[in-house]
């Protein structure tokens, strides 16, 4: 049995993340978990879900990108999928789900699930992972061009903003050659599906 949010404790969690982030993905992680709470009270979700999820988002950040295929499959047994070979980065995703059931003792599987695809998106998204999706491209921190239009659009209608974001960022992987990974196709698909529903 999933032991309840409130015996999980933030500030074991926040002490640990200090230990194996850098400053500014700690403070970064904060600004998410700060973000996605208010997210959380606009569109009805769990804050207590929402600010844990946001602080552990981005736990297996740290880790050598090269070096996240092997924990993985070896530490966890996760298979990885081919695409994600190819952009290994997006792995912390992944990687970050396992590491907070094992060093935070979240299992909680909203939470998990938004931890996994916080980078990439999936069809599907449940709220809280729309949140944390949204939370990660808009916290305080941020300062990209389009970034205040992105914060007004996600407080009026997030699935909006989240197409929003998922279209600078395929924009940009196009113009910088990389590959798109399908879990974001298959979020922006099942978004504007929905919408003309």
């Amino acid at each position: 049995m999933a032991e309840p949010i409130s015996a999980v404790n933030i500030d074991e969690i926040k002490t640990e993340l200090k230990k194996i982030l850098s400053a500014k993905r700690y403070v970064h992680s904060l600004g998410v978990a700060g973000e996605a709470k208010q997210l959380a009270e606009r569109y009805g979700a769990d804050t207590e879900k929402a600010y844990l999820a946001g602080l552990v988002h981005d736990c297996a950040k740290e880790y050598p990108p090269e070096k996240m295929e092997e924990i993985l499959m070896t530490e966890y047994g996760v298979p990885v999928d081919p695409m994600s070979k190819i952009m290994p980065k997006i792995l912390h995703g992944p990687l970050g789900a396992c590491d907070a059931q094992r060093k935070f003792g979240i299992y909680d599987p909203e939470i998990l699930d938004a931890v996994k695809y916080h980078t990439t998106g999936k069809g599907g998204m449940s709220l809280l992972t729309k949140i944390i999706y949204i939370a990660d491209y808009i916290e305080p921190n941020r300062d990209f061009d389009g970034v205040a239009k992105l914060r007004r659009m996600a407080y009026e209608d997030i699935d909006k903003a989240i197409i929003y974001g998922i279209d600078e960022t395929i924009k940009d992987l196009i113009k910088r050659g990389l590959v798109i990974h399908p879990d974001t196709m298959h979020a922006r698909n099942d978004l504007i599906i929905k919408g003309d529903g």
